[in-house]
């Protein structure tokens, strides 16, 4: 069983909107920061968004804010990535991932996860 599972990928149409879910397994939700990653062809992973083990401290990449938001339901082992405002350059595999007692005071960068999904793709397009 994988420790993380992404759902909720698609297709929409710029300006409209998509969430996405990541449901975790196996380990104790709420001592890991979860982290929201994509990865476009040809471009290196991006991390958009982290949120701390008690859902206290998010934050979010300058390319995403504003438009993206992340929260999390320890209760349900899940974590969401709302996204609104969608545009053709956000086409991408989105991946989650979870850090051990990380609290995303910042980004917190990908070689810090122990964790990761096996992605889930985003297309934005007409």
């Amino acid at each position: 069983q994988l420790p993380l599972v992404e759902s909720g990928g698609g297709l929409v149409q710029p300006g409209g909107s998509l969430g996405l879910s990541c449901v975790a397994s196996g380990f104790i939700l709420n001592q890991y920061a979860i982290g929201w990653f994509r990865q476009a062809p040809g471009k290196e992973r991006e991390e958009i968004s982290c949120i701390s083990g008690s859902g206290g401290n998010k934050n979010y990449a300058d390319s995403v804010k504003g438009r993206f938001t992340i929260s999390r339901d320890n209760a349900k082992n899940t974590v969401y990535l709302q996204m609104v405002s969608l545009k053709p350059e956000d086409t991408a595999v989105y991946y989650c991932a979870a850090a051990w007692t990380r609290l995303c005071v910042t980004l917190i960068g990908a070689d810090d996860y122990n964790y990761w999904g096996q992605g889930t793709q985003v297309t934005v397009s007409s």
